[in-house]
């Protein structure tokens, strides 16, 4: 029988000690489908006299993440540190250093230094896994490099971040605004600790770095990705969608066009009846749609110890399999640095605006839209306060371009009396 594969787990959170929970728990299950025990050797947190919920004695503990990756009694090293600089990177730059295999769950890191670790590892004869690392327990990374490696992908989209999902999921589903909401997604634990990782579309936007840069073999280009988080989203824009057959989604769109790769991360309105509109709480989506296979649906949790650790574990039962793939599906080294693209296919678009309440503020808008070339389909005017009325309007199929002309233009006027906000509706 084959040697035992030895783990260092570095960073002992939530995905850490699930990863502890299962090679104890499935130690005879992993051995019988991998041929080979799989074991930890040795550990390393912060902290070492918390208490975890699960004894850690069997274990070597290091202080420093980076001499666990270099102990001699490592084969592979997981990394659940988190973070694209500091520790998480040097260790995992020591690691491959020294001749080991990764495993991580870190987006950043690979968002950012993904081609560097990528080229580096595969130098190496070494393997970087990171299954983990988007959309929790859904095996979309081993679809992508597996299972449609044969595809000419045209398009990646989803629903990336549970938390996200889940504050508009209770606007609508409880009626509460999206301040209400956000604090209780933050009291039940699902806001990181910067919360613009999570509203802002950066976490969600890491992630569909990765999948493009498989999708499309590309490199990982993080700073190509239009990033608009949630936090503008008012209960009012809620209702309105859904008064319209829709729903307000986080939703990630990446696609190559003539003009180079389109990366869009932003709050799109979809169908209600839509596989993305029915999406509910904090699972995750992602939509794959190739040449071959067509669309398919990929569906579950995106967070979580379970799904999350499952996911590492998928990618350590591979590696103690023997098998080998590039980083991210190709060699890293034809990896194309793809010209970006602001998306300008055209799409209906709805706005939200205040305007003033006097004779001809409405025209005003009209005008300046039609000056931009787009054109209402419908709009509403709503009850309201003082001199402010809250106005609706949903577009017909137009261009990014044209609407943010046509905003740029209104906060020039003295009739908008708030900063109007633009939603794509994304027919999917």
């Amino acid at each position: 029988m084959a040697a035992p594969l030895r783990l260092g787990v570095a960073g002992l959170g939530t995905v850490g000690i699930g990863v502890v929970k299962i090679v104890r728990r499935n130690a005879a299950l992993l051995q019988a489908r991998t041929g080979r025990a799989v074991t930890i050797s040795a550990i390393s947190a912060r902290d070492r006299s918390k208490d975890r919920g699960v004894s850690l004695k069997d274990y070597a503990w290091e202080d420093d993440p980076v001499a666990l990756a270099r102990r001699d009694d490592v084969d592979v090293f997981v990394e659940l540190i988190g973070g694209d600089e500091g520790p998480a990177k040097a260790a995992v730059e020591a690691a491959l250093a020294t001749g080991k295999d990764v495993v991580t769950a870190n987006k950043a890191l690979l968002a950012m230094h993904g081609q560097a670790l990528a080229e580096m590892a595969e130098a190496a004869g070494r393997q970087i896994r990171f299954e983990a690392a988007v959309a929790g327990g859904i095996p979309v990374i081993k679809a992508l490099t597996e299972g449609l490696a044969a595809n000419d992908i045209t398009r990646v989209m989803g629903v990336m971040n549970g938390t996200c999902n889940y504050i508009l999921t209770r606007m609508e589903t409880a009626g509460l605004t999206y301040e209400e909401a956000f604090a209780e997604a933050d009291g039940l634990g699902y806001v990181e600790a910067d919360p613009t990782l999570d509203v802002g579309g950066i976490d969600a936007g890491h992630k569909l770095t990765l999948l493009s840069a498989i999708a499309f073999g590309t490199r990982p280009d993080f700073g190509g990705i239009e990033i608009e988080g949630i936090d503008r989203i008012a209960i009012e824009d809620i209702r309105a969608a859904a008064d319209m057959g829709y729903r307000i989604k986080l939703l990630g769109v990446a696609q190559r066009t003539g003009r180079g790769l389109e990366q869009r991360m932003q709050p799109c309105l979809v169908p209600d009846t839509s596989p993305l509109g029915q999406l509910q709480g904090g699972t995750n989506m992602v939509v794959i749609e190739g040449d071959a296979v067509g669309q398919i649906v990929l569906r579950g949790p995106g967070a979580g110890e379970g799904p999350t650790a499952s996911a590492v574990m998928g990618d350590v039962c591979d590696l103690a399999r023997g098998l080998s793939l590039p980083v991210f599906g190709q060699p890293a080294t034809t990896l194309e640095a793809s010209p970006r693209a602001r998306s300008e296919l055209p799409a209906p678009f709805y706005l939200r605006m205040g305007l003033l309440d006097k004779p001809g503020a409405l025209a005003k808008v009209a005008a300046i839209l039609g000056n931009a070339g787009v054109s209402i389909d419908r709009m509403r005017q709503y009850g309201h306060a003082d001199t402010s009325a809250p106005v609706l309007i949903v577009t017909h199929k137009t261009t990014r371009s044209a609407i943010d002309e046509a905003i740029e233009a209104m906060r020039a006027t003295d009739v908008v009396t708030e900063d109007p906000v633009a939603l794509r509706i994304e027919h999917v």
